[in-house]
C-alpha cells in the first residue's frame, strides 16, 4: 500500500528548508504518480548525493546505548557511545512528526525522533559529550527552531559538536548551527539557509483528461494555492509573505546559535552553499576534520574532563588565620548548601517539571544547569501520559533510579548507583 497523497502533502504548497537539487529529485521521483509530468524536472546537473537513499554515515562504531527494562537489558537503541561521545546520525529528509528512531526505510529522519535521542544522551552519566553526525539535504520548515533550541539548550550541559559529513543543507544546518562547534568535513556541502514552496498547476492536465473539478468552499482564502489552476498575484504575494516570515525566523535561529554571524551576513549568502572550508571562511563553520579525527579530539576531551579534579585555594592572604579560614569555609559550605536546596526544589516543583518529573530529578540532581536553563529543557520535553505520571509511593533511594529518559523505562543498575552516590553528596553539604 503507498501513501503517495501524504508524501505530496508534505511537499507541495508549504515551505520547506530544503536543497533546490534535493527538492527537484523528490518532485521527479513523485512524477505521473500524482500528476506532475517528470519531463518538468532536468536532474542532469543534481549531483548523485542528492540522490542516493542508502546509508550515508558511520554508525557502526561504539556500544548502543538507550532503553533499559527493569532488568537491565537494552530494549531500544538511541545512540552509539565511543569513549563518552554520544553519536547521533541525522540522515536523509528531515520531517517533523515520526515516531521512530534515526532514519527510516523511506529516508526520512524526524526532529521528534532526534528530539528524543539529544535528550536522553544529556541525561546519560555515560555521556560526556555529543556528535551529531550530519549528512542531511534538509526537510520540513515546522519542527526544526524547537530542535534547534533543544540543541542549544543541550550544549549548556554538554557540549555538542555537529560534523557536517559530508551534506548540512537548510534545515540540516538550522540544527547545526544551534551546536557548540561546527565542523566541516573537506569534501562537505554546507548552508543553503533559504526557504522554498513549490506550487504545481494541474489545470491543463486536468483539461486534457476531460476532469473539471469544483471547489466547494467558505471563506475567500480557503482554496488559496490549490493545483487545480493558476496562482494569481493575490495568492502569490501571500504565499510569497508566508515564505518570508519563515526565511526571518531562520536567520534567526541559526544568529543565535552563531552569534559570530550577523543576520546580514546570512542574508549576504543568498542561500548559496559551501563545499568544505568555504564553509568556515564564511563563517558557517568553526574547522574542517573528518570523522575520525573529531570523534578522536572529542574523546579526548572527555576524559580530561573526567581526570580534571576541582581546585582549592589554600594560599590566602597571610592575615587570614587557621580559625578565620574555617570560619569561612563553613559558611560558605552552609551557604552553598542552601543554595542547592533552593535550586533542586525550584526545579522539581517548576511548572515544567509536570509530567516530567523523572526528567526534572535528573537536571536537578545531576546536572549544573541553572533553575531557568533547567525550566527551558524540560519545556523542550514531551510530557508522559497521564497514567504514566501516576507513580507508586517510593522512598528518595528508589526515586533515585530512573534515569532521564524522555519517558523511557529504567536506566541499567550502574546508572542508578551513580544517581544514589548523587544524592549522598547532596545530602552531606545540607546543613543538619
Amino acid at each position: 500500500m503507498t501513501y503517495l497523497s501524504h508524501v505530496a502533502d508534505r511537499v507541495f504548497g508549504r515551505p520547506l528548508f530544503i536543497h533546490r537539487y534535493k527538492a527537484a529529485v523528490i518532485a521527479s521521483v513523485l512524477g505521473e504518480r500524482v500528476g506532475i509530468d517528470p519531463s518538468m524536472f532536468d536532474l542532469s546537473e543534481v549531483p548523485e548525493a542528492f540522490k542516493r537513499t542508502g546509508p550515508r554515515a558511520n554508525r557502526l562504531i561504539g556500544e548502543p546505548e538507550g532503553a533499559y527494562d527493569e532488568r537491565g537489558r537494552l530494549i531500544a537503541v538511541l545512540y552509539n557511545v565511543v569513549d563518552g561521545v554520544a553519536t547521533i546520525p541525522v540522515i536523509g529528509t528531515l520531517i517533523n512528526r515520526g515516531a521512530f528512531i534515526g532514519e527510516d526505510s523511506s529516508g526520512f529522519t524526524s526532529y521528534e525522533g532526534l528530539g528524543t535521542q539529544i535528550a536522553a544522551a544529556v541525561a546519560d552519566p555515560k555521556v560526556g559529550a555529543i556528535l551529531l553526525d550530519i549528512d542531511s539535504p534538509g526537510g520540513e520548515a515546522t519542527g526544526m527552531f524547537a530542535l534547534a533550541e533543544q540543541v542549544r539548550a543541550a550544549r549548556q550541559v554538554k557540549p555538542v559538536t555537529a560534523l557536517v559529513n559530508d551534506m548540512a543543507a537548510s534545515a540540516a544546518y538550522g540544527i547545526a548551527s544551534a551546536s557548540t562547534e561546527v565542523v566541516v568535513s573537506p569534501t562537505s556541502i554546507t548552508g543553503s539557509i533559504g526557504v522554498v514552496m513549490l506550487h504545481m498547476d494541474q489545470s491543463k492536465e486536468m483539461q486534457n483528461k476531460g476532469r473539471t473539478p469544483t471547489l466547494i468552499y467558505a471563506g475567500a482564502h480557503k482554496v488559496d494555492g490549490n493545483p487545480f489552476g493558476p496562482l494569481t498575484e493575490n495568492v502569490r504575494s501571500d504565499l510569497q509573505r508566508e515564505v518570508n516570515v519563515f526565511y526571518d525566523r531562520f536567520v534567526e535561529t541559526v544568529a543565535t546559535g552563531r552569534p559570530s554571524l550577523t543576520a546580514d551576513a546570512i542574508r549576504a549568502t543568498e542561500a548559496s552553499t559551501f563545499i568544505g572550508a568555504e564553509a568556515e571562511a564564511n563563517g558557517l563553520a568553526d574547522r574542517v576534520g573528518t570523522f575520525a579525527e573529531t570523534l578522536s579530539r572529542l574523546s579526548a576531551q572527555v576524559r580530561s574532563n573526567q581526570r580534571r579534579t576541582p581546585m582549592t585555594a589554600n594560599n590566602g592572604p597571610a592575615e587570614i588565620t587557621a580559625v578565620d579560614q574555617a570560619q569561612i569555609r563553613s559558611e560558605g559550605e552552609t551557604a552553598g548548601a542552601r543554595a542547592a536546596q533552593a535550586r533542586i526544589s525550584s526545579i522539581l516543583t517548576c511548572e515544567e517539571a509536570k509530567g516530567r518529573e523523572p526528567q526534572a530529578q535528573n537536571l536537578a540532581l545531576n546536572t549544573s544547569l541553572s533553575v531557568d536553563e533547567a525550566k527551558a529543557l524540560l519545556a523542550t520535553l514531551p510530557v508522559a501520559p497521564p497514567q504514566q505520571q501516576q507513580q507508586p509511593t517510593r522512598t528518595i533511594e528508589e526515586r533515585s533510579g530512573p534515569a532521564f529518559d524522555a519517558g523511557l523505562p529504567e536506566t541499567k543498575p550502574d546508572a542508578r548507583a551513580s544517581w544514589r552516590a548523587s544524592l549522598k553528596r547532596v545530602g552531606a553539604t545540607l546543613p543538619q
